[in-house]
Order: structure tokens, then C-alpha cells, then sequence
């Protein structure tokens, strides 16, 4: 395993720890932080530790503590003395600092990550940063937005959690699923960011996509038999198989129909297809499963002709009485406009005009686009795809839906 994934798959096992143990998130978050810098600064020069984990959670205690002795923190120290481990208590490094070593307490710093008292941008940025591991430079990169815009974000967020007098505890029985859901919503939200930026130059950003995945697989693993969690880990897997094909040498988006279906990830699809079908079988229908379906259907067809259309509408109809929203309904009609023909297909897209989430989105614009061009509305067409590449952030989105507009001249 290389230093970047370990340092992913040990930074939540360290913040843990010490939240357990010291309480007071914020202080431990920013432990955790610099003992991630200390080990890319002495890992490579002195060598790896036998046990890393340990190592981690030493050097992080030692700062942490060494704040609790500082007279600038002297009177939180006092607050929590209680509750905190006395210094004599840290062991050497290479010893194993936690008392349960198969306790593996990812999902409850999720669910912290995910507090109800957060917004959904501070959601996402702490759970990076916290559970991904993830610096806040790199999450700044990835959300294009200044480092001290995102420094903010994070310390806005730990403030709140401090503030909401959040322990380091699994949520009451009765706010489990609800917050589970939360969890599930941000990671979504992660990986769609990594599979298609809403800005920038680039249209992946293929570090939110894989660590969405690789935080979607914890989860799952922490909770196999719930059929969300692995409908939502199947979603990702059978739509990050495509990401080879989806870009052209330059850059240039290359549309689902187009793609070179020899380049999706056979194995990703292999096992996504397996999650959605076992879930399917055993699991109540949500949502993210239904999702997974369809992207099954999908990913299974090895061409745009012999896609299995009659089913993706029927999975698209159960969908809609699951979870409408206007995305669903945006999708529905490309399925309705190839089943039933693409005037079909935009009276189905009538009802979104009228709705303030999707009434000024490009994607309305440029899936109406798509099925005026299929009805032979060529000036129709080519005016919305001009539209919607005015209103996108997305430059390969952009220049695709120009170059669209450019064929119907």
C-alpha cells in the first residue's frame, strides 16, 4: 500500500482514538492533522513504523497534549479533565494504542462528520478531511476554491460540532437511519462532484470520485446487510466503470451512446452488478438501489441499440414513486423519449419548466437539446444547446454542447 491510501485508511482509525479518548473533536482534528504532516516528513527518510496506526496515534496525542498544557488552553484542560486519559497513559510507538483493536469506528465519526447542526458544504468538507483523510489543501484544490475559504469551512464546522455539545457516541437508536442517510447523501454528493465538476477545466476530479468509493465500501462493510449502503457503493462502481471511455485524448466529453465500451472497468461492473442483484433480492427498494439498476442496464448492453430501454423506464417509474425530484424526472424522459419516441420524451420534460430547482439548469437545456435534434427540430435544437453551454461552469461540458450546436448549422 502506498503512503497516500495508508495514510487515508489510518487517519479515521487515529481521530477516533483519540475523540474515544480526549473528547473535544477540534483539538483532536487538528492532532491528527499535524501527525499526518510529521509522518509525510519522517516516514520517507526514517522509514516506515511497524505499526503505523500506533505511531500516529502517539505522535498526535503528544501534541494534543502538549495544547492541554499550553496557557492558552489551560482552562478547556481543566473543563475536560474528567474525561481525559492521563499523559502516562500514551504508549511508545510501535505498541498497539487501541485497547479494542477490532473496533473500527469509522461509521460513528461519520455520523459526527455528518451532524444535522452542519450545513451540506461543511458536511462534505469535514468528512474529507476528517474520514478521507484528505488535507484541506487538497480538498480546496478539488472544490476550486481558495485554501483559506476552505480552512474556514472546516473550522466553521468543528466550532458547530463543538458547540452542539456532540459526543464521540453512535446516535440514539431513533436517529440512526435518518443520519445514516445523511451519510449516504454526502457521499453521493462526493463522488458526483468527482465524476462530473460542476466547474473547472477538467471533467473528473478523480480523488472525490475514488475516495467516495473507498468511504462507501467502509460503510459497507460496517453495515452489509443494509440494502442502501450497497445499492449506493454499486451506483458508484457501475458509473465509475465508464470513466475510462467518458474522455477523449484532449479532454473532450465523449456521450454514453459514443463510448468505447470496451474501456469501462470490466471488474467494477462485475461487481456492481452483484451488489444490486443480491440487494435487490433480500433489501426493501430504495432509492440508491434503483439507481444501481438502472445503471446495471446500463453498463450489461453492449450497445446503445440493444439497451434494455422498456426496462430502464419501468425501473425510472418505480423510482419516481420512491424519490421524485427533478433529476429523476429529467432522466425519465431520455428513457420515455427512447421508448415512446423523443416528442414523448419532451412533454415529459414540460412539467420541469415550471419548477425553480431545474427551470435554469443546463442539464434540462441540453437533454431538451438532445431530444429536439432526435425529433428533427434542427434550429429548435441548436438554440438550446447554445443555451445550455452559456449556463454551465463546466468547460468540457461547454465546449461538448458548442460543438453540438456547431453539427446543426
Amino acid at each position: 500500500m502506498n503512503f497516500d491510501a495508508l495514510i487515508r485508511e489510518l487517519a479515521p482509525q487515529v481521530l477516533a482514538i483519540l475523540v474515544r479518548r480526549y473528547g473535544q473533536f477540534d483539538a483532536c482534528e487538528d492532532a491528527v492533522q499535524e501527525a499526518l504532516l510529521a509522518a509525510a516528513v519522517q516516514w520517507p527518510a526514517d522509514g516506515m513504523p511497524d505499526n503505523p496506526r500506533a505511531w500516529l496515534v502517539t505522535v498526535a496525542a503528544r501534541r494534543l497534549t502538549d495544547q492541554f498544557r499550553s496557557e492558552h488552553a489551560r482552562r478547556r484542560r481543566e473543563e475536560s479533565a474528567a474525561t481525559m486519559a492521563p499523559a502516562d497513559e500514551l504508549v511508545a510507538p510501535g505498541a498497539d494504542d487501541d485497547r479494542d483493536p477490532d473496533r473500527d469506528d469509522t461509521l460513528t465519526l461519520l455520523f459526527l462528520c455528518c451532524h444535522p447542526a452542519l450545513t451540506g458544504p461543511s458536511q462534505v468538507a469535514l468528512t474529507l478531511r476528517a474520514v478521507g483523510g484528505l488535507s484541506t489543501a487538497e480538498i480546496a484544490r478539488a472544490f476550486l476554491v481558495p485554501e483559506a475559504t476552505m480552512a474556514q469551512r472546516v473550522s466553521r464546522a468543528k466550532q458547530r460540532i463543538k458547540a452542539a455539545g456532540s459526543g464521540f457516541q453512535m446516535p440514539p437508536p431513533g436517529e440512526r437511519e435518518e443520519r445514516l442517510r445523511v451519510v449516504l447523501h454526502v457521499l453521493y454528493l462526493i463522488f458526483n462532484e468527482g465524476y462530473t465538476a460542476t466547474s473547472g477545466a477538467s471533467l473528473h476530479r478523480v480523488e472525490l470520485s475514488s475516495e467516495a468509493i473507498r468511504l462507501a465500501r467502509a460503510v459497507h462493510r460496517l453495515l452489509p446487510e443494509d440494502g442502501e449502503v450497497a445499492g449506493l457503493l454499486a451506483l458508484m462502481l457501475l458509473t465509475d466503470a465508464r470513466r475510462p471511455a467518458r474522455t477523449g485524448p484532449s479532454g473532450e466529453l465523449i456521450p454514453l451512446e459514443e463510448q468505447d465500451r470496451g474501456r469501462w472497468t470490466a471488474e467494477f461492473i462485475k461487481e456492481g452488478v452483484a451488489l444490486v442483484t443480491r440487494t435487490l433480492a433480500r433489501s426493501p427498494l430504495g432509492p440508491y438501489q434503483l439507481q444501481a439498476a438502472i445503471a446495471a442496464v446500463h453498463d450489461e448492453a453492449p450497445s446503445t441499440e440493444a439497451t434494455d430501454w422498456p426496462q430502464i423506464l419501468a425501473l425510472y417509474d418505480l423510482l419516481e414513486r420512491v424519490a421524485a425530484n427533478p433529476v429523476v424526472t429529467l432522466n425519465k424522459a431520455v428513457a420515455v423519449a427512447m421508448v415512446h419516441g423523443p416528442r414523448a420524451g419532451l412533454d415529459a420534460l414540460a412539467v420541469l419548466d415550471a419548477d425553480d430547482r431545474m427551470a435554469e439548469h443546463h442539464r434540462l437545456d441540453a437533454v431538451r437539446a438532445h431530444l429536439l435534434e432526435l425529433a428533427g427540430a434542427r434550429v429548435q435544437a441548436r438554440a438550446a444547446y447554445e443555451l445550455a453551454a452559456r449556463r454551465t461552469t463546466s468547460l468540457p461540458e461547454q465546449r461538448y454542447l458548442e460543438s453540438r450546436a456547431t453539427r446543426l448549422n
